[in-house]
């Protein structure tokens, strides 16, 4: 069986937001991945970045800094 583990998952309002934190974040060296939200979380757009939680600060500020915006940032046991 399948151990579940603590996933930090940023959920965003549009495709093009989700893009664009994609291209920037591979670019940049951003821990994670663009991933199908899980079904837990009800998003907008259907797409979500996924790292692991202690990678949350990196995240978040690396968006800022891009000037992504997203629509929310959960913990996931998956």
């Amino acid at each position: 069986m399948l151990q579940k583990k603590s996933t930090l998952v940023v959920t965003f309002d549009a495709t093009v937001q989700a893009m664009a934190a994609e291209k920037y974040c591979l670019a940049n060296g951003v821990p994670g991945r663009l991933i199908p939200v899980p079904r837990e979380i009800t998003a907008g757009c259907g797409l979500a970045w996924k790292a692991e939680p202690e990678q949350e600060e990196a995240v978040l500020s690396a968006l800022k800094t891009a000037g992504i915006g997203y629509s929310g940032v959960h913990r996931l046991e998956i």
